[in-house]
């Protein structure tokens, strides 16, 4: 057999403007801080008499929730600790009593945590302005998202397509929740896509698929309280948990950071230059 063309495979289609943009869930669009998740893992693990901090809550956050709590148990304090309490370090069936205890514990507060994150509905709006069509991937199950589709609905969001993993077989850092995305919106090729999350897993999945990659810094896992609470810090305060959480989206790749989904526009408009 003969190699004819020893170039890589080539572009048929080449993306000459954005044509979507995906939105990540907890943190991005609602649930300002991403509350939920952290507290609910927090509950979770406090019930085997296990504390988890704020780092360790949220290190692994964006993960699907099963391999969120994997990661959490493969912390070495925290697995000294299950050790201790149990006999044994974290096994294959502890994970499962685990997850299976964080669903129903997460269903039950959710829709507490469900509320957009302010200037989410008018940059929507504004994305819609463009032409552009509204995806969504997210870390929580379908059941999760469901709640979160049908509360965010009544408060005038309501993205084009939402994919859960239970949809594609596989979660973040994967690609394949943006694959589907892309499949439902009919939009290729993956570089007409934008997507914004954040989490580092939120990054991960837009640079494995190919799409470009966007964090949110000011509204999500990096500040990691409410609205107002975050607001009552002093400027400085402020300061250093947006600097620190920029960084640390900045470091999984991100080709842009945003303080929040309000400040969306001018990068959008510096891709459709690019592009162009």
């Amino acid at each position: 057999m003969n190699l004819l063309n020893p170039a890589l495979p080539p572009q048929t289609v080449r993306a000459q403007k954005l044509k979507a943009v995906v939105l990540d869930w907890a943190g991005t669009t609602v649930d300002f801080g991403s509350l939920a998740p952290a507290r609910t893992l927090q509950k979770l693990f406090a019930r085997h008499e296990i504390h988890l901090t704020g780092a360790e809550v949220r290190r692994d956050m964006g993960l699907p929730k099963k391999e969120h709590i994997r990661q959490i148990l493969a912390i070495p304090r925290l697995s000294e600790a299950w050790r201790t309490l149990r006999g044994h370090i974290p096994t294959p069936s502890d994970l499962d009593e685990l997850y299976e205890a964080f669903i129903p514990l997460q269903l039950s507060c959710l829709t507490g945590y469900s509320a957009l994150i302010p200037g989410v509905a008018e940059s929507v709006r504004r994305i819609r302005e463009r032409g552009l069509k509204i995806g969504s991937t997210t870390g929580y199950t379908r059941a999760m998202l469901d709640l979160l589709l049908e509360s965010s609905a009544k408060a005038g969001y309501a993205p084009d397509c939402s994919v859960a993993l239970e949809d594609v077989g596989a979660g973040r850092p994967s690609p394949f929740m943006l694959y589907e995305n892309a499949i439902r919106l009919q939009v290729y090729p993956l570089s007409a896509i934008a997507k914004v999350g954040d989490t580092p897993a939120d990054i991960e999945e837009a640079l494995n698929a190919g799409a470009w990659a966007i964090g949110v810094a000011g509204t999500g896992n990096g500040i990691g309280m409410a609205h107002d609470e975050f607001q009552a810090l002093s400027a400085g305060d402020q300061h250093s948990r947006l600097s620190q959480s920029r960084k640390e989206l900045e470091r999984a790749g991100a080709h842009y950071v945003i303080d929040s989904l309000a400040k969306l526009e001018a990068v959008l408009d510096d891709i459709d230059s690019r592009l162009g």
